[in-house]
């Protein structure tokens, strides 16, 4: 069924910043960041995934990007106060 939109996570609020980050030594360079948030993630030339911004916007396509990681290599927390986004806390 997946995820909630990323306004009605917990925690969340409309207008809410996230900081993203990428375990570099979990990568395998999929690609499928980049495809599901073509502006949210970059691969550098060891085909390695960055975030083109940290600390986006919530949106739903960077939230689709970590949930689509393979290697589940994307953490996003809540740039305000560092709440976990993804992957959720068990």
């Amino acid at each position: 069924m997946g995820a909630p939109p990323a306004q009605e996570r917990p925690g969340a609020r409309a207008g809410d910043r996230w900081h993203v980050e990428v375990d570099r030594s979990l990568c395998i360079g999929s690609a499928q960041c980049v495809h599901h948030a073509p502006d949210g993630f970059r691969l550098d030339t060891a085909r390695q995934s960055r975030p083109a911004d940290p600390d986006p916007l919530a949106n739903e396509r960077v939230l689709a990007a970590a949930e689509s990681c393979p290697v589940e290599a994307i953490m996003i927390t809540l740039a305000r106060n560092g709440e976990p986004v993804f992957p959720p806390e068990e």
